[in-house]
Formats: C-alpha cells, sequence, structure tokens
C-alpha cells in the first residue's frame, strides 16, 4: 500500500526555506567583508552584477526545467512507494536523513562527471572561470549546465526514493552548503582543519578552484566532505595565497564578460597548458593555511 498522506508528502515550509537561504546569505556577506580569505583580483561590483545576472538566468532555469519534473515525480515516488529507500519502512526522519546523505554522494558523481565528460564541462566551466572565488560563484551557473542536469536529478529522486520533504530540505541545504563553501571567509584554522573533515569548507573548496589540475581533480563534495575522503580525492595542503583562481587559459577579464561567458560552451575552447606545483611538504589530507 502507497504512502499517500504523512509529513513526507510536504515541502519544506517556504517560510523556513527563506529564513534559511537569506539568514546565510546575510551572515556569509557579513563575513566575507569582515574576515576575507583570498586577495581579489577583479572589481567586486562588476563581478557580482554578473554573478547576479547568471543567478537569476539560473534560477528561472531550475524554476522552469527542474522543479515541474522533479517536484511532481518526488511526490509520485512517496505516494507509490518508489526506489531505494521504499524497500524498507523507515520513520520520516531517517527516511529524510538517508536521502540527504545519498542525493550528495550522488551529485559528488554528477560534479565529478562535469569535469571529466568534455560536452559537460563545456557548460561546467563557466562557473570555474570566475577569476574570484566568493558566495556570488555559488549562483554562477549556465544554465546549459542545469538543463543537462535534469534528467540526472530525475533520476536521483527515482532511484533513490526521495520524499518531496527530503527533496527541499536537500536542496535547501545544498544551497546555503555552497554559499558557505565558495565564500571568501577567513575561518578560525582550528576550526576549520576539523570542520573539513565532515563538510566542504572555503579552504576545501578554494582549491578545486585553482588553475593546477590535479588540485581542480579534487575536493569534488558539496554538502558532506566524505566522499572525498573515500574516493581518495581530498586535498587540503594547497596554501590558499598559493592558488590562482580561474581556469588556463582563461585569465584576461575581457574574456570574461558576460556575453562571452554565456556563449563559451558554444565556440572553440581556448585551449593552454595548466601550471603545474612542485610537490609540498604537508600530507595532501592535512589542511594548509
Amino acid at each position: 500500500m502507497g504512502r499517500r498522506s504523512g509529513a513526507g508528502n510536504r515541502e519544506l515550509p517556504r517560510w523556513l526555506n527563506t529564513v534559511l537561504v537569506f539568514g546565510t546569505v546575510a551572515t556569509v556577506v557579513v563575513m566575507e567583508m569582515r574576515r576575507p580569505l583570498r586577495k581579489e583580483r577583479e572589481d567586486k561590483l562588476k563581478r557580482d552584477l554578473r554573478n547576479v545576472a547568471f543567478s537569476l538566468i539560473a534560477a528561472a532555469t531550475v524554476g522552469l526545467a527542474e522543479k515541474p519534473v522533479t517536484g511532481p515525480l518526488a511526490l509520485a515516488v512517496q505516494k507509490r512507494d518508489l526506489g531505494l529507500l521504499k524497500l524498507v519502512r523507515l520513520p520520516v526522519w531517517a527516511e529524510v536523513i538517508l536521502s540527504v546523505i545519498l542525493l550528495d554522494y550522488t551529485l559528488y558523481i554528477w560534479h565529478f562527471l562535469t569535469h571529466k565528460v568534455p560536452l559537460l564541462w563545456r557548460f561546467h566551466r563557466p562557473h570555474h572561470v570566475d577569476l574570484d572565488l566568493d558566495a556570488s560563484t555559488a549562483l554562477r551557473f549556465h544554465f546549459g549546465e542545469l538543463l543537462l542536469s535534469v534528467p540526472w536529478r530525475a533520476a536521483q529522486v527515482r532511484l533513490i526514493g526521495v520524499s518531496p520533504l527530503a527533496l527541499s530540505l536537500w536542496q535547501t541545504l545544498t544551497l546555503m552548503e555552497i554559499m558557505f563553501h565558495h565564500s571568501n571567509i577567513r575561518l578560525p584554522f582550528r576550526q576549520e582543519r576539523r570542520l573539513c573533515r565532515v563538510i566542504v569548507t572555503p579552504r576545501m573548496h578554494g582549491i578545486h578552484h585553482s588553475v593546477v589540475d590535479n588540485e581542480t581533480d579534487s575536493n569534488w563534495s558539496t554538502i558532506f566532505s566524505w566522499p572525498d575522503y573515500l574516493h581518495r580525492t581530498i586535498r587540503l595542503n594547497v596554501p590558499q595565497q598559493a592558488i590562482t583562481i580561474g581556469v588556463a587559459g582563461y585569465q584576461d577579464p575581457a574574456q570574461l564578460t558576460f556575453g562571452r561567458v554565456i556563449e563559451m560552451p558554444f565556440v572553440p575552447q581556448v585551449r593552454a597548458a595548466a601550471p603545474g606545483r612542485e610537490p609540498l611538504p604537508i600530507p595532501r589530507s592535512t589542511l594548509a593555511s
């Protein structure tokens, strides 16, 4: 018999989602101003306006292309007891927690694919060519990448067996976390060294945005950091001031206007050898300041 009623059928209350998201935005912006982690290379106002424009297009794309698919699908999954987590009768709270963990893990896989599949990298690269890294970068995704992710998101919901409540909670937590780990916040070093064992932090994700290939090819996690530890893709030993943010071949701000970044997936790629780095004196899994 299907689960045609219950807490799992309801999404996270809109007021709570609003408080969590805008509370995160306000906190991150204030902390970036007070305790910046990295020096900025571009004019912040121009970057912020450009990234806000990207975020508006991204939000419209999600609203028009993803939510009409994943929302009804999650409700159908819940009512018909479809998916992996519906094989066992779990309390709502346990099912929601496991859903968030599995959604986060399968997003790790998707993120890996966006770097390794040439077509997906064309559309993910506009996120990486930003020459600075802060909370605004978290919202800078090409609409084409979001369109390409819809079948993957639908597969996540269907195969895992994700309820509307779990899906909405995961989406909110993901948005909060990506704003946090993309942020330019200098956390107390000892605190971040402990924190990055559990969740993705600004120093950890800053390494992923390096122009050095074997640094970009690390730290693919989104909320929880355990997938990187599990797959040995964790890298924490690069000092932040030694990192050049961006993509090799796209280091000139003139290449990165709004129009040029929008058309970037559809035009020939600029090919340039990525710089290397001398071996570092501390292990990969040890956080550097």
